[in-house]
């Protein structure tokens, strides 16, 4: 197999930022050609680059922003059903790393040319700016979520104070700060499963994350959003609801939960800000689809086939 075959982007900066030697030595031994990463674009561009030269691999170090910046790049070349993606964890929350039971950095690197492969779903979401379909934004990939409301303006502004000191609580943390201010958003939300309008916390679209019910993991095969609309509450109650279902696993009054291959997410009121796989972006209207089984990963044992039966 040539090099240039099985390649590894880094993001030197991901999580504590002690990672990339490590990880270049340790994936050069493996047989990959490695590269560090210098921003978001540069990823989005090494990755689309791999897919379009016909790379059989694409390992990639950071956390979920970075995946989603490769992702992204693999989509633009039209390359998803061509590239085995390969998640090296090393981030702050590292979702979908523990979605795909990839336990720690170490055990990213081991899975990376020896794990089992599975094809999973890949969520789309495209953005409409105005009344003329025209204004439509480009489709943008990704594997975790994207939130619609509170999450999201929480999203950016948690520092990377917080996350450091509480990891994926920061954002709960977060939340609830964000909670007095927030005046709650006014949307219709499509689908062919269910239709919701009036005014809402936040809109939730999950397709490695499961919302509300049992909670813990969607299943990423299914080619359906776990999706969850969260009606607008008073702030003090909002906190204390979304503290135990984050924390306790309660089930939260004022949630409509369905499952969806594709959605609609709009307002008449002003731009959304959306939170997509942690990109933020504001948009009038966002239309979601998953693309069933449309990306080959590598998975660790931990990864759940059936989450629904725990």
């Amino acid at each position: 197999m040539q090099i240039g075959s099985r390649r590894c982007l880094i993001n030197p900066h991901s999580g504590t930022g002690d990672h990339a030697e490590g990880v270049r030595r340790a994936m050069g031994a493996r047989g990959f050609a490695v590269t560090e990463t210098d921003g978001a674009a540069d990823t989005v561009e090494l990755a689309r680059e791999a897919g379009s030269v016909g790379a059989s691999t694409l390992a990639v170090c950071g956390g979920d922003g970075t995946i989603n910046d490769a992702l992204r790049g693999l989509y633009r070349a039209d390359a998803l059903g061509d590239v085995t993606l390969s998640v090296l964890p090393a981030g702050t929350a590292n979702l979908l790393a523990g979605t795909l039971g990839v336990t720690s950095l170490d055990h990213g690197i081991e899975l990376s040319d020896t794990g089992e492969v599975r094809a999973i779903d890949v969520g789309v979401a495209e953005g409409t700016d105005g009344a003329d379909e025209a204004d439509a934004g480009a489709a943008e990939p990704f594997l975790v979520s994207c939130i619609a409301g509170l999450p999201a303006d929480a999203s950016t502004a948690t520092s990377g104070e917080l996350k450091e000191r509480f990891g994926t609580l920061a954002f709960l943390v977060t939340g609830a700060r964000e909670t007095m201010a927030f005046d709650g958003l006014d949307v219709r939300v499509e689908s062919p499963a269910r239709s919701w309008t009036g005014e809402a916390t936040c809109v939730l679209v999950g397709n490695a994350r499961k919302f509300v019910e049992e909670g813990g993991q969607a299943d990423m095969e299914d080619g359906r959003f776990d999706v969850a609309v969260v009606e607008a509450m008073p702030a003090p109650g909002l906190a204390v609801e979304a503290a135990l279902h984050r924390l306790l696993g309660e089930g939260t009054d004022g949630v409509t939960h369905f499952r969806a291959g594709h959605l609609q997410v709009e307002s008449d009121e002003g731009p959304i800000t959306f939170s997509r796989d942690g990109e933020v972006s504001t948009h009038e209207r966002l239309d979601f689809r998953a693309l069933p089984r449309a990306l080959d990963v590598r998975v660790g044992e931990g990864y759940d086939l059936d989450p629904a039966s725990q």
